[in-house]
């Protein structure tokens, strides 16, 4: 079941919502539990067992780390940890690498969201380990942490220590609940009426061998993809944090304009905040981070980023992504970036974006071969049947980009900012509600006419 659906936005949510809110407040839990794991098996059939699976097997993981620290020296709690997070990456391992691994020998089928639970499940150890978090008061409330639907299959990550106390007691108030109602419908908005408008041209070009690529068209499609990955991406964590609401939840931040970042740096503390912390706070620091000298800081920066090419996919172009993204922090700590700071900052903004953007072609890019036949066109190299512009970009195109462009950097934030230092009349906050509810019949009018196209973080 994909949010942008018919069936989950008719169906499914409203159901979900009114049910919640009619539930006795010692029922909730236990409804959303099954309601998680109904909307995980809808998609997913019997592999909904190895998410059940999962959180079986680390809540009593954790509960031994706990006796463990009660019982005995902190050897045996880091004992427990590292079983618990070799179980975590030995199943992530087997279902995400083991055909690549083997040449395709031992393949299984993807499980939706393995990557983002099996992160969660590991912060959940660790911090229990460290005792940065509380033991959960039962299985059940383990298991709602790790099922939760809104984040379960694309993030944010959430750590365990940060949902615990709502996942034992919280509200649903009015004013959180049209917040998520507003946060939901700009979210769908960004995914249906951008990202998936620009889908089209993004897979065209990317498609094309050699012969039909030349400078125009390889320009249009990695602008396409750049612009179709934040707003899909974007788009569901805003959907996401917006049906938590609804429910009571409040999920972590994801997105925080990262185009309008003025160095690779800002982009990662901007790109996907909840998982660029996680390698910081469970891979960079305990490597050492930057407290042994500036060698070793760099290559624990490139170590990282490596192993966050390979979180993102089994291929050696999410390697080569990986390690581009982090010869380019390197490159930045070595001086570059204090002259990016130093540049006028709509040209640092440009050249963070152009890098990024040259990355996204690896990150899209069937094959490493297919990513260079891309970069030489994109370098002025044309094919004898180079492709139109105009086969590929109409005028729903150019202003999907356009609207694209405009909301990627942050324009709406600070105006709202403005008429909330002025005091905002309740003229003004009737407006916003008429104009939410106008852009979700838009974007129900998009969905009607559009064949059904799944988030780009599913398929990791």
């Amino acid at each position: 079941m994909v949010f942008s659906q018919p069936t989950f936005l008719f169906a499914f949510l409203p159901l979900v919502l009114g049910l919640h809110l009619l539930a006795p407040r010692w029922a909730r839990n236990g409804f959303l539990l099954l309601a998680s794991l109904l909307f995980y098996a809808w998609g997913e059939g019997g592999l909904v067992g190895l998410l059940m699976g999962s959180a079986v097997l680390n809540y009593l993981v954790g509960r031994r780390i706990v006796r463990a620290g009660e019982e005995s020296a902190g050897g045996s709690r880091r004992r427990w940890t590292a079983f618990g997070i070799g179980a975590n990456l030995g199943l992530l391992v087997l279902f995400k690498y083991a055909g690549w691994l083997t040449g395709g020998a031992l393949a299984f089928d993807l499980p939706l969201g393995i990557s983002f639970f099996t992160f969660q499940a590991i912060s959940f150890l660790v911090d229990i380990e460290r005792r940065d978090a509380e033991p959960p008061r039962s299985l059940g409330d383990f298991a709602l942490y790790l099922a939760l639907f809104p984040q379960l299959v694309a993030g944010p990550i959430v750590r365990y220590r940060d949902l615990a106390a709502q996942i034992r007691e919280r509200a649903v108030t009015s004013e959180a609940f049209g917040e998520g109602v507003r946060r939901f419908v700009f979210g769908l908005a960004k995914k249906v009426l951008i990202a998936d408008t620009l889908a089209g041209p993004a897979d065209a070009v990317f498609a094309l061998g050699p012969e039909a690529l030349g400078p125009a068209i390889a320009w249009l499609g990695v602008a396409a993809y750049t612009l179709q990955i934040y707003f899909d991406f974007s788009g569901y964590s805003d959907m996401a944090i917006g049906i938590g609401l609804m429910l009571g939840f409040r999920l972590p931040e994801n997105f925080l304009h990262p185009y309008a970042s003025r160095s690779i740096t800002e982009f990662w503390r901007r790109w996907h905040i909840s998982l660029s912390s996680w390698f910081r706070d469970y891979l960079y620091i305990p490597l050492g981070g930057s407290r042994r000298g500036p060698a070793r800081t760099y290559l624990n920066l490139w170590i990282v980023f490596l192993f966050c090419g390979l979180w993102h996919g089994a291929a050696w172009t999410f390697v080569l992504w990986g390690a581009y993204h982090g010869l380019l922090l390197v490159v930045e700590r070595l001086g570059a970036g204090a002259a990016l700071r130093r540049a006028p900052g709509g040209l640092a903004v440009a050249v963070t974006v152009l890098l990024v953007a040259g990355g996204w072609v690896l990150f899209r890019a069937a094959d490493v071969t297919a990513a260079l036949d891309l970069y030489a066109a994109l370098a002025g190299r044309a094919g004898a049947l180079a492709q139109p512009l105009a086969l590929h970009a109409n005028a729903h195109v150019w202003t999907a980009m356009a609207a694209g462009a405009l909301l990627s950097l942050p324009v709406y934030p600070a105006l709202e900012s403005r008429l909330v230092a002025r005091g905002i009349h309740p003229a003004a906050r009737a407006a916003g509600a008429v104009a939410t509810l106008a852009l979700l019949v838009l974007t129900i009018v998009g969905i009607s006419g559009q064949t059904h196209s799944p988030f780009l973080y599913f398929r990791f």
